[in-house]
């Protein structure tokens, strides 16, 4: 066989060791990868801007949630709800062991009622005497004045009805159920759970519009060189998606301080707090944001900066995208 003929065959065979073309997923994985380290250079090399624009992101985000914790804690603090819900049914005096027992179990039968706590005068003595320090008073008594008290707890919000009820019982002496308290505190609490979302609303805005401002500025610096990438025709994505992780970014970090901001205020508050509640008796602590909530949180602030950049970056390229002309 000739030398031509060889060169003809080695052509017309295909390349064996030629590189396999890189798939669409590969390439679309790592121009992400790609504009996520890109992105995060950028942050970097403008370290004061950067810092700023975290930390104005940071405080917004960081009130609503300092009052979200706060009011969590506020709700431990006063009493769980159920709790001042339940109805204190005082017995008359004649009323013995065994016929409070039997009031307490046709109670527990009623399908208005939750549950029924017996608490017998002996009980409740002994309770005034450790909790109020009034033992040598109370010694000085002699017999017991104390009546049999009855916790109910109503099912629902059939505490009114239930309380009625109770007063109407032959047993009944006094019955005790502060429900003008108690609808203060629910309309309390509403009132600054309300707050606490119209206040993560704005300031949920402010810091889009703050990742969006710096994020145009970036857009701005940049601007011959997205022309030339449109003239090329670059995709909108394309051109979009190294702005976007730049917010996602800014949102990490952000999220990030915030939680350190309010990690560090619960640290001052704690010995105060604690100093406070320890001379009511009460051994209530401060408490925070769990792992859970703190990676929502975190989860939240990267999307609001992802949100931010992708609003700027939209407006911008459907201003300068090229037209037929």
């Amino acid at each position: 066989m000739s030398r031509d003929a060889n060169k003809a065959e080695a052509a017309n065979k295909p390349a064996a060791h030629a590189a396999p073309a890189p798939s669409r997923l590969r390439v679309w994985f790592a121009h992400h990868l790609h504009s996520v380290v890109f992105s995060l250079g950028r942050a970097l090399r403008k370290p004061w801007a950067t810092v700023l624009t975290v930390a104005v992101m940071a405080l917004a985000l960081a009130l609503p949630l300092g009052l979200s914790i706060a009011l969590d804690n506020l709700k431990l603090f006063a009493g769980s709800v159920q709790q001042s819900r339940d109805i204190n049914l005082f017995l008359k005096p004649e009323v013995d062991g065994a016929a409070a027992q039997d009031v307490a179990a046709s109670l527990r039968s009623r399908a208005d009622v939750a549950g029924v706590v017996l608490r017998t005068p002996d009980e409740g003595l002994a309770e005034l005497r450790q909790s109020a320090g009034l033992g040598e008073a109370i010694d000085a008594l002699g017999e017991n004045p104390l009546p049999t008290l009855l916790i109910v707890t109503p099912v629902g919000d059939q505490d009114m009805a239930l309380a009625r009820s109770l007063q109407a019982l032959p047993q009944a002496d006094l019955v005790q159920h502060d429900a003008l308290w108690r609808q203060r505190l629910d309309a309390w609490l509403g009132f600054g759970a309300r707050l606490v979302q119209v206040l993560s609303l704005l300031l949920g805005l402010g810091a889009v519009l703050v990742v969006g401002n710096t994020v145009r500025l970036d857009i701005q610096a940049r601007r011959e060189e997205i022309g030339v990438l449109q003239l090329l025709g670059a995709s909108d994505g394309f051109i979009r998606r190294p702005f976007i992780y730049l917010g996602a970014w800014y949102g990490l970090a952000a999220g990030a301080l915030a939680l350190a901001l309010i990690g560090a205020c619960g640290m001052a508050l704690r010995p105060p707090l604690a100093a406070l509640t320890g001379s009511y008796g009460s051994a209530f602590t401060l408490h925070g944001l769990d792992a859970l909530h703190s990676g929502l949180v975190v989860l939240g602030t990267v999307i609001l900066g992802w949100l931010g950049a992708w609003l700027v970056t939209g407006h911008f390229l459907r201003q300068t995208r090229p037209t037929d002309t």
